[in-house]
Formats: structure tokens, sequence, C-alpha cells
């Protein structure tokens, strides 16, 4: 197999199975809720409904063309070679990843499912328009000096950002428990970047 036949199946898979994880938690946390109860409905919470809130979040999501872009990219790589296979890649995830999450999602439900419809094509479109970039983001990530940098920090910030501008969850139980592991993680992930960033550059400067 070729490497951008690996490439591609990489970027496929990956997506497939986020997408189709995302919408398995979904169905797990919504047969958990009781939302009939108003003392769930209110200050209610379980495991299946943060972890579906954390995977069907924005970030998430944008995390994952980042990741693939990263994982396709070798280290070396022409830079224009890598940025394009990683917004290939980035691209293709996501697309795999509303796919899945859509086939998943209609199985589950035993609902019907237009693929012609306006919705998915929605979707799709949104999929290669943000997966692009992102995934060319993730391919950066590799990069020595301060676009590696900023492109490690990427999603680390992108979600601190959006527990601020658009905080997940039904009631501020889940709102709470969500903000606090996304912003721990977020912060201990910006600390580790930034600190071995900086250990990098100072092995660099010895060196000289």
């Amino acid at each position: 197999m070729t490497r951008l036949a690996q490439m591609l199946m990489s970027a496929l898979t990956v997506g497939a199975v986020f997408g189709a994880a995302t919408s398995l938690v979904n169905g797990i946390s919504h047969s958990y809720a009781d939302l009939e109860s108003r003392a769930y409905t209110t200050s209610g919470w379980s495991i299946a409904e943060i972890v579906s809130v954390l995977l069907d979040s924005g970030w998430a999501w944008a995390g994952l063309a980042v990741a693939v872009g990263w994982l396709i990219t070798r280290a070396g790589e022409s830079h224009p070679t890598a940025l394009a296979q990683g917004a290939a890649a980035g691209a293709l995830a996501l697309l795999a990843a509303t796919t899945a999450y859509s086939v998943v999602d209609t199985i589950r439900t035993a609902e019907h499912f237009s693929w012609y419809g306006a919705e998915p094509l929605v979707w799709w479109i949104t999929s290669v328009i943000f997966g692009a970039p992102l995934g060319a983001v993730g391919a950066c990530a590799k990069r020595p000096g301060t676009i590696g940098l900023l492109a490690r920090l990427t999603v680390p910030v992108g979600a601190t950002v959006q527990m601020i501008v658009l905080p997940p969850g039904r009631n501020e139980v889940v709102e709470t428990i969500g903000k606090t592991i996304v912003w721990t993680v977020a912060a201990a992930s910006i600390g580790f970047i930034v600190v071995r960033f900086l250990a990098e550059r100072e092995l660099v400067r010895r060196r000289r």
C-alpha cells in the first residue's frame, strides 16, 4: 500500500471510529436521562452524559482534524507537502466522522435518514471547510519554532475559549463538570507544551 493510500485510510478510519463512538455515547447518555424528573432535569447528571458532552463539543471535533493532520505527517517532510497531506487528512476525517455519526444514529434510532437532504450536505461541506485548515494546523504541529508552538496550542486554547463562549450541558451541574474537566486538561496541556518548547529552545541555544 502506498504512503498516500495509508494516509487516506488512517484518516477515514480514525474519523469513522470517532463519529460512531460519539453517536453511541450519546445514545447511552439518553438512556440514563430521566427528563420527566424535575430534579434530574435541573441538577441530575451521569458519567455517560459528561462523556457525551465532551465528545460532542466543537473543540473535540476540531481536535480530531488537528490530531489526524499531525498523525499522518512525517517529520522532515517538505512544508507544502505536509500542509497538503494534513489538509486532506483533516477534511477526510471529519467527513468520515459526520457520515459514521449519521449512520450509527440512524441504526440506533431506527429512523429514516435522507442522504440527499440538506442537513447531511451542510455537514459534509462544513467538514471540508473546517477540516482542511485544521488538518493543516495539525501538520504544522511537528514544525519547530513559533509556528509549531502555535499549532500545538490550537486545540487546548480553542477548548478553553469554547467553555467561556459556549459552555456545554443542559443544566448548571453538567456545565460545571464539563468546564472543570476541559479547563483542567487544557491548562495542563498548555503548560506541558510551553515548558517543552522552552526546554527545546534552551537545548538548541546551548548546543550553539
